[in-house]
């Protein structure tokens, strides 16, 4: 029976629902910057099932400033577990296709990190190693609570806050927050109760997903040790390393139309296998393969981020990655308001930026989704001739289709604000892609990457707030510094060394909280109306 306990209100500055990768991510951000935050989920535990098993590198360079990189690279797979794709007729069959990639190991050790374009690159780490490494974190960070077994009832809006009620343990009770954001998910309470509708295809794959334990499996692997095995037999299928021993995540793709109930997923993977394995099924997911957006990222003090606010076929795992892009766009923005050194106009670039984001990973997501699972010619299971000439065909169509779905660099460093009111001089640009980027400063763009002198990356000199990048000494940045403390917007000035004009080819650059480009130009700017622009207290002109 459900108690109701009126007289009790608790009042949080932001409410956060859900505690997944990008509820958490967003709760240490703004604890990190001062902002006292509340996380609610409704499990009592995490589920057992992994779901995303690659964190992005932009993820990473994200996590490296919240100060957690180090501790989510030395888990997931051992580190000298090669996280190299094969593409097989069957796991005991003929090889097509072959991405080597190195092991965590070999990143730890910096080997080749000069040509990186990132101080992080990805890392392969199931979800259910992941989340507790963040939530970890998350109890370590003052001024930052988490409650599980606590669930999202209902919530009103008002002029100057959200009044949410939640439930834990049959009792319910009011929380007075001045924003709240929907991290719930993909059936998120949040974003039904504000009548948001998803907008998309609502399926491209149906597929089953099996968790399983096979020390068996494990030794078949360790003949070739790969991250992922895709197999194609009765139908295109993915095993998935989650603990480079035992552990397995088996996903088999299906028609959106298929009925998978009666799939049985022993039999599935044998088929992929191509022989039966001694196994445990730990847990059984069939699930929709979808790629949908939310109309509205946003309305009135309420927000949506990750799942919540999108969701697509996970081909590379993008869905939680840009979850926690949203994060740390939501986040800086957020803690900008509340500690008074931007305008409360500032949250309105939350929706006018992430969503055509949301909107390009989607498109993308989806066309490599169909071309992942495209047909194939049956022939590549002949031994002959035919069958040598069919697998080497269809290595060609993966050569071209794959590489860059497991190494997406245009997902991490070019997607982009250009268009937003907090950028200024940003320029119409193409549409997002996996592999697209360019390592030079633009407007709207992440900062690109260089190793300093000291080894740091020019990520780490990065201040909490703005940044005012300096690449020419005798440029006077006085009118910055004084500008920023007349109107208490928190600005670091750093110096950079002349030897990048290729990557940073202005004298001064302007770098906001997320490490993104706020404005690129010289001396002559006016630091004053651009300090207001940025920071949303005057509309953007052309400078």
């Amino acid at each position: 029976m459900t108690k109701s306990n009126s007289s009790r209100v608790d009042h949080v500055e932001v409410l956060i629902v859900g505690a997944g990768p990008a509820g958490l991510t967003l709760a240490i951000d703004l604890a990190r910057r001062g902002v006292a935050c509340h996380v609610v989920e409704a499990t009592e535990e995490r589920g057992i099932n992994p779901r995303c098993n690659t964190t992005s590198a932009r993820s990473m360079e994200i996590f490296r400033r919240l100060g957690v990189a180090d501790a989510i690279r030395k888990a997931g797979l051992p580190e000298d577990y090669p996280t190299s794709i094969h593409y097989r007729t069957t796991l005991n069959g003929e090889e097509i296709y072959r991405i080597d990639l190195p092991a965590a190991g070999d990143v730890l050790a910096g080997a080749c990190k000069e040509d990186w374009p990132t101080p992080e690159p990805q890392h392969r780490i199931s979800q259910l190693f992941l989340e507790p490494i963040l939530e970890e974190h998350a109890n370590d960070q003052p001024g930052l609570t988490l409650e599980r077994g606590t669930r999202l009832v209902e919530f009103q809006q008002h002029d100057d806050h959200v009044e949410a009620v939640v439930e834990t343990a049959g009792e319910r009770r009011t929380l007075h927050c001045a924003y709240m954001v929907g991290c719930d998910g993909a059936h998120s309470t949040v974003r039904r109760q504000l009548g948001i509708r998803y907008e998309g295809v609502a399926a491209i794959q149906q597929f089953v997903s099996t968790f399983l334990h096979s020390p068996e499996l494990g030794r078949l692997a360790a003949r070739d040790r790969a991250w992922t095995y895709w197999t194609y037999g009765r139908r295109i299928s993915s095993l998935i390393a989650i603990d480079g021993d035992a552990r397995w995540l088996h996903h088999v793709a299906f028609s959106p139309d298929h009925d998978t109930e009666a799939e049985d997923p022993k039999k599935l993977l044998r088929e992929a296998v191509g022989e039966s394995v001694e196994h445990e099924v730990l847990g059984v997911v069939r699930w929709t393969g979808r790629q949908l957006v939310a109309q509205r990222y946003r309305t009135g003090r309420v927000f949506l981020a990750g799942d919540a606010a999108h969701i697509w076929i996970p081909v590379g795992g993008f869905g939680m990655n840009a979850g926690i892009q949203d994060a740390a766009t939501l986040g800086w923005m957020l803690a900008a308001v509340h500690h008074g050194w931007a305008s409360p106009e500032v949250l309105d670039a939350y929706e006018l930026e992430r969503k055509p984001v949301g909107e390009q990973f989607a498109g993308a997501v989806g066309s490599a989704a169909n071309k992942a699972f495209a047909k194939f010619s049956p022939d590549i299971h002949l031994s002959d001739e035919d069958g040598k000439r069919a697998r080497a065909e269809f290595a060609e169509r993966l050569a071209i289709s794959e590489p860059q779905r497991y190494s997406p660099d245009g997902f991490s460093f070019g997607y982009h604000y250009a268009g937003s009111p907090l950028v200024v001089g940003g320029e119409e640009q193409a549409a997002i892609s996996m592999g697209d980027y360019l390592q030079r400063a633009q407007p709207g763009f992440r900062l690109p990457h260089v190793w300093l002198d000291d080894e740091r990356s020019v990520l780490d000199v990065l201040g909490p707030g703005f940044t005012l990048l300096r690449t020419q000494p005798g440029v006077d940045v006085e009118p910055w510094n004084g500008a920023a403390r007349d109107l208490g917007i928190p600005l670091t000035v750093v110096d950079l060394p002349e030897r990048w004009p290729d990557r940073y080819p202005t004298e001064l650059l302007l770098v906001r909280p997320d490490q993104h480009v706020a404005w690129m130009g010289g001396a002559g700017a006016r630091a004053d109306e651009l300090l207001q622009t940025v920071t949303g207290r005057v509309a953007a002109h052309q400078w």
